[in-house]
């Protein structure tokens, strides 16, 4: 995967390049909600319903792979394991491009629905954007790790106790979407108002 210099970089810095590595990330979607840069399309309600579907599904991949990987792993079958947590990662990146398109460009859907409905959808909502927060530094650190260690350099990391904890927080997040999308979208009704920048 890695070229040796690059794996030999994330070798000596994984904490500095993981750090790095997620305040650029964090920056890409604060960016997003708080500038009016003009770099996205505007969105009509459809698009954005499009998009919303297509995040969706994007989730509940990734979901599949790390319920995947987790067991893979849990099975000795390492290879497995490895692809499918890459593949999660790589499924990650697309949520974050078509996300960003669908905030940037587009509106936000508001949850119309029976108060007692409306606090559970938000709690879970909170959630859920806590746990996507929180799971960003702690599964950029494993798969870091992971890419630039054999299985076997891997028993002397954190690998596996920090993984643990990205595949658990990453897997309530992604189900607490899912969940909340589908609240959202077909259980109950939305309003849709156009996003306005903060700045």
């Amino acid at each position: 995967m890695a070229t040796a210099a690059a794996r030999r970089r994330i070798r000596e810095r994984p904490i500095g390049i993981t750090i790095f590595l997620t305040i650029v990330g964090y920056a890409l979607v604060i960016g997003t909600f708080v500038l009016d840069v003009p770099i996205y399309p505007d969105l009509t309600e459809a698009q954005v319903n499009l998009l919303t579907h297509a995040i969706a599904v994007i989730n509940a991949a990734t979901t599949i792979l790390l319920v995947l990987g987790w067991y893979w792993i849990r099975a000795d079958e390492v290879e497995k394991h490895r692809y499918a947590m890459i593949g999660a990662f790589a499924l990650i990146l697309l949520f974050l491009v078509v996300y960003l398109l669908r905030v940037g460009g587009g509106g936000e859907k508001v949850f119309v629905g029976p108060p007692l409905v409306r606090s559970a959808y938000l709690i879970m909502l909170a959630i859920h954007v806590v746990l996507s927060i929180v799971a960003v530094p702690v599964v950029l650190y494993a798969l870091l790790l992971g890419l630039s260690h054999t299985p076997r350099e891997l028993r002397g990391t954190a690998h596996a106790r920090v993984g643990r904890i990205a595949a658990a927080s990453w897997i309530l997040s992604l189900v607490l979407g899912v969940v909340t999308y589908v609240m959202l979208n077909h259980l109950f009704a939305y309003e849709f108002a156009m996003v306005v920048p903060l700045l």
